[in-house]
């Protein structure tokens, strides 16, 4: 197998790792319940909680993010949710609450749209729930929901949890976990973080926690109540870590801390602005197009429509042979859209390498 150079895999997910960061999985193994472990825990917890924009323990476990999507309805909601849904993600959500046994009321909006605050509070005096699920940004559309606002808009009401898909957007665009009164926050270790796949982090409120306690089906390996009592107490969750995952988070989180939170959120910023520029400048010769609308972009992920007859594998596949991997559509955009995966470690200047590429693909 030919390894690709680091930095050309614009993948929406996982992201391009590190070699330091690939590297420093290679350690001698540790008793997960002994000192060494313990010491990760330490050394992680505040820049977790930095990253989070909390003070609130942040707990990690072993599974995908979508692990504590379902450990988010099997805590958080008690009887009915309702689930915003403009993306195949947020489609994973709702489904999740569903098999879970709770009653689902859906607000649906357009793939590439996102539901603004108005629509949510009239959906919320007519749906008698006690949750809210919602995905920040979606990475099947590229879009990016008004999340402060919702929050808002959520808080007018009483006993209404807020459930938060973070996982394309922690690490890349801000999220205020406790400004903005979050009740559970969850991300993934594989988008912005940029550490391979395989951990789920999450921040819970004070509230959701006194929810969780309440509901006693809300199961076992995800239960939120012991992850958060563990955490507390330093300790690494209430099963088996996946300790070598634990050495990449752990120095992963001290390359992020010495960039700075604010600096790499305005960094990804910046590869949406470059991507944006390229598409004005270049779009309407090329076919190409933005599937969400201008301020609902997500810093991390672009999707962009393709010329009618154009395929995205006839976009991707080239790419490809060349050493350079984007992401075709999700779900039922896979032929009609192409994903670039402007997250993690990547730079404005292989960002527009990438795009000078694309734009020879499809001339």
């Amino acid at each position: 197998m030919t390894e690709i150079p680091f930095g050309r895999f614009f993948l929406p997910g996982p992201s391009d790792v590190h070699p330091d960061v690939i590297r420093a999985a290679v350690r001698p193994m540790i008793a997960h319940r002994g000192k060494a472990m313990d010491d990760i825990i330490a050394n992680i917890a505040q820049p977790l909680k930095t990253l989070f924009r909390t003070q609130r323990p942040v707990i990690v476990g072993t599974c995908s993010a979508t692990g504590f999507m379902e450990m988010a309805v099997r805590s958080g909601v008690r009887n009915r949710v309702l689930s915003l849904v403009g993306g195949a993600f947020a489609e994973r959500f709702a489904h999740i609450a569903a098999a879970c046994g709770r009653e689902v009321v859906r607000l649906d909006v357009p793939y590439g749209k996102t539901v603004e605050p108005d629509m949510l509070r009239d959906a919320i005096k007519r749906s008698d729930v006690d949750a809210v699920s919602m995905v920040h940004s979606e990475t099947s559309t590229g879009a990016l929901a008004p999340l402060e606002e919702l929050a808002k808009v959520v808080q007018e009401f009483d006993d209404i949890m807020l459930l938060v898909d973070t996982v394309s957007s922690m690490g890349g665009v801000p999220v205020e976990t406790d400004q903005w009164k979050l009740d559970f926050v969850f991300t993934g270790s594989q988008k912005a973080l940029a550490v391979p796949p395989g951990l789920a982090l999450a921040a819970a409120s004070p509230r959701m926690i006194e929810r969780a306690k309440t509901i006693p089906e809300r199961g076992a390996y995800l239960d939120m109540v012991t992850f958060h009592e563990a955490f507390s107490s330093g300790q690494p969750g209430p099963n088996t870590p996946a300790v070598s995952l634990f050495f990449q988070l752990e120095h992963q989180l001290g390359r992020i801390m010495a960039e700075g939170i604010d600096v790499r959120c305005a960094r990804h910023k910046s590869l949406l602005e470059a991507c944006e520029r390229w598409v004005e400048a270049k779009g309407k010769e090329l076919g190409l197009s933005y599937l969400p609308d201008p301020g609902r972009r997500s810093w991390t992920v672009s999707c962009l429509k393709l010329p009618e007859g154009v395929t995205s594998k006839s976009v991707t596949q080239p790419l490809a042979q060349q050493g350079w991997t984007i992401g075709t559509g999700y779900g039922k955009l896979k032929e009609t859209t192409i994903r670039i995966g402007h997250m993690g470690e990547h730079t404005v200047g292989a960002l527009e390498e990438l795009l000078g590429l694309i734009e020879r693909v499809l001339d």
